[in-house]
């Protein structure tokens, strides 16, 4: 983890095909971004991967983490990595990402964590999902990685763009909603 409770800690995760955690020096930039958000958010992490994104929130103070990844060995690395670290926090459900978003969620997340597999088309879809069911509310924040070659899928309505960065083949991006 780059910083927060478990700041220095090692977390493993699966070696599974198409998995790729997010650089350290991506994920410090997007929590720089986020400083003044994380407290006591409730966060959400599509295709959590190696759990990383969602661990990180929780250890810089986020009040609670949904992930959520298909792949079995990811999901048990994330679930042993979540035991060693205590993380009481982190909740992770072992589910297809998109079945999941067509469903109520009961209250809209603050902080959405957007990092699906690359080539397979799947950002423009989650945010429809993301929008169309009410997981994210006016003031509602959406991070976005993918491909630098893939152009940025169209926005829902009302959605815009704050930051943006890229580090090799990753462009990342972090949206507001009105």
């Amino acid at each position: 983890m780059i910083g927060g409770e478990w700041r220095s800690r090692k977390v493993s995760f699966a070696a599974t095909e198409g998995l790729r955690p997010t650089a350290d020096r991506v994920r410090e930039t997007l929590f720089n971004w986020l400083q003044f958000d994380i407290v006591g958010a409730r966060c959400l992490d599509l295709f959590a991967g190696s759990g990383a994104l969602g661990i990180e929130a929780a250890s810089r103070g986020a009040k609670s983490v949904l992930s959520i990844e298909r792949n079995l060995d990811a999901c048990s690395a994330i679930g042993s990595a979540l035991q060693d670290l205590q993380a009481q926090r982190v909740q992770l459900m072992c589910a297809d990402v998109m079945s999941v978003l067509s469903s109520d969620p009961k209250a809209p997340f603050d902080i959405v964590f957007v990092d699906p597999p690359f080539n397979k088309g799947l950002v423009a879809e989650t945010l429809e999902l993301l929008e169309a069911y009410g997981w994210v509310d006016a003031g509602s924040k959406v991070y976005l990685e993918m491909e630098a070659v893939e152009p940025l899928a169209d926005l829902p309505g009302g959605w815009f763009i704050t930051k943006s960065g890229r580090a090799g083949e990753v462009a990342y991006y972090l949206c507001g909603k009105q």
